[in-house]
């Protein structure tokens, strides 16, 4: 066990690569002892340059997240940050490991129909993106409460707000993060503990064609860093008055109010 540092310790899923490895290292750059979870070996050795816990699991299996949460607790005999990142879902364009992986293109007219997204398709999604989230608070939450306080950031998409055909099953599945961030926020706000996510736009770990990077105000796609600072401040005290926001990183491309 290793209960004698007093640094605060946060969780941080996905993170052997891409928005997950960059929370985990602004975490520890924030002072917090890192515990790290992702399907490849990649979370141990950032972990290990980070001088925190890695280990190896999917965020779809109940077992591995209640072995992350318990490995964490007795490591460090605490966890006062929660930093839920998934990952790309199926019928994303160009995302991994889909069978029905598609180069979509951006336009309103794009010809791809979702009535053609399958069941497997949207319970995939709904397992990787909802339902992790859910388990991991389960688990998360009360150990926060027992220390009067804690702080939960849902990484989720910029397209919660204004679906987008060519980001379907992620789309529709994200936005009820939104409203998942309202309810944990109003039950366990009372008892310190706070929620919120972050909608990130086009990122640069993805190529866009050049109609996608004129329709950001900014004029570029977002540094995976600046994701992870966001995160590292929306869990500082620094943000100890927000709680139940969706916070837009998306360089201006949503329109909506």
């Amino acid at each position: 066990m290793d209960r004698k540092s007093g640094k605060p310790v946060a969780i941080v899923t996905a993170a052997g690569r891409g928005i997950g490895a960059e929370c985990a290292r602004a975490m520890a750059h924030r002072g917090y002892a890192v515990s790290l979870l992702s399907r490849s070996g990649a979370a141990q050795e950032l972990a290990e340059e980070l001088g925190g816990l890695g280990m190896s699991g999917s965020i779809t299996d109940p077992a591995d997240l209640d072995r992350l949460v318990t490995q964490t607790v007795e490591t460090y005999g605490r966890l006062d940050a929660l930093i839920h990142n998934a990952g790309h879902a199926p019928r994303s364009m160009n995302s991994a490991g889909t069978a029905q992986a598609r180069a979509s293109s951006y336009a309103a007219d794009d010809p791809f129909e979702p009535t053609e997204i399958e069941d497997a398709e949207w319970l995939a999604g709904f397992g990787m993106m909802f339902l992790s989230a859910v388990r991991l608070l389960r688990l998360s939450i009360p150990v926060m409460r027992r220390r009067s306080g804690g702080s939960v950031v849902l990484i989720s998409t910029f397209s919660a707000f204004e679906p987008r055909l060519t980001y379907p099953v992620s789309s529709v599945i994200r936005a009820a993060l939104s409203a998942l961030v309202k309810l944990y926020s109003d039950r366990y706000g009372r008892e310190g503990v706070r929620i919120n996510a972050i909608l990130p736009g086009f990122l640069e770990n993805w190529d866009q064609p050049d109609e996608v990077l004129r329709s950001i105000p900014l004029g570029r796609r977002g540094a995976l860093a600046e994701i992870g600072e966001t995160a590292a401040f929306l869990t500082s005290p620094a943000a100890g008055y927000i709680t139940g926001q969706s916070i837009l990183v998306d360089g201006g491309v949503n329109r909506s109010i």
